[in-house]
């Protein structure tokens, strides 16, 4: 066993000359101070043309998430004033036809149809234009009479004929109404 020792010894001694060796050797000197001072100032160019693609790229982000944020918006709101436009004609004929009724169990099951229908109108955000009293308003009224009437003031809705209904500031159907002059 002796020579076996021997021989892992003197292969561990011829090892280390060369790790000593490594360890002796000296790392490459630094560059001149022109060269780190180019260096520098190019990475500082690089960092900071960075930053700006970062600051571009996040502004250009912020953008595009905020226009598909209204457009989702607007979206729904098209589609919900569509929507709601093609059932104003059924709730004008529940209206109709509880003023026509004779108070009949038929006509309070009319009644709470038609209520049930305005609490729905009303939780989607649909606001009625009932404009009696107030100056005509062409954006928001259809004047399809006219009136000479010493109740109301010139140019005053006297009466309204159809209700107009709107859904914040778009107008789903304007209301039908008798000016006064």
């Amino acid at each position: 066993m002796e020579e076996k020792e021997k021989d892992v010894i003197a292969e561990q001694e011829k090892e280390e000359p060369v790790l000593e060796e490594a360890v002796e050797s000296n790392p490459p000197e630094p560059a001149g101070e022109e060269e780190e001072s180019s260096a520098l100032k190019q990475l500082t160019e690089e960092k900071q043309a960075v930053e700006d693609r970062l600051l571009r790229l996040s502004a250009e982000f912020d953008n595009y998430r905020k226009r598909t944020q209204r457009e989702k918006d607007g979206t729904y709101q098209l589609a919900v004033a569509n929507t709601v436009a093609q059932f104003l004609g059924v709730l004008d004929n529940l209206e109709r036809a509880l003023d026509a009724s004779d108070g009949t169990d038929f006509a309070k099951g009319v009644e709470m149809t038609l209520n049930q229908f305005k609490k729905v109108l009303e939780d989607i955000g649909i606001e009625t234009i009932n404009p009696v009293g107030e100056p005509f308003d062409p954006n928001v009224c259809n004047a399809v009479a006219h009136v000479e009437s010493e109740d109301f003031a010139e140019n005053t809705v006297s009466a309204v004929f159809q209700k107009g209904y709107k859904l914040g500031d778009r107008i789903l159907r304007p209301a039908m109404v008798q000016v006064a002059n």
